[in-house]
């Protein structure tokens, strides 16, 4: 994942990408330092996450691990955040997903910044709840 600085909106989609998830978090969603919670952020970013695990799999998921979690600049509430998730590897039952998320601020003056990076783990189950193997593409 690429460092960002601050640059015009829709950042990730001018290189083609659309988002797995965009949200704008609520005032419930502030911690008493009024920047949202830590954990409103990851668990959108595991949702996010999951999408591209299951579209890959074709089938349920289940995360089974947050391999890492960076958190780069506060989230505020009126940020239209924006979760961009790209698998970055396969193997027989796991998918790993890469989630960058983004934010847009100032809808005047609209400005992009890269507020968090994730890499996360999920396993694909079958209609029993069981693992299974991850088809070929």
């Amino acid at each position: 994942m690429s460092e960002q600085t601050p640059t015009q909106p829709h950042c990730g989609e001018s290189s083609g990408r659309q988002p797995a998830l965009r949200v704008v978090p609520l005032p419930a969603d502030l911690n008493p330092a009024g920047d949202v919670f830590g954990g409103w952020i990851m668990s959108m970013v595991d949702i996010a996450g999951s999408v591209a695990a299951r579209r890959r799999a074709r089938s349920r998921v289940v995360t089974v691990a947050v391999n890492s979690f960076v958190f780069k600049q506060p989230v505020s509430v009126g940020d239209l955040v924006s979760f961009y998730a790209e698998v970055a590897a396969v193997g027989r039952t796991s998918i790993t997903v890469d989630v960058e998320v983004f934010v847009e601020r100032d809808p005047v003056n609209p400005v992009a910044l890269k507020v968090t990076e994730a890499k996360l783990t999920y396993v694909a189950l079958d209609h029993h709840g069981n693992k299974r193997a991850v088809p070929d593409e």
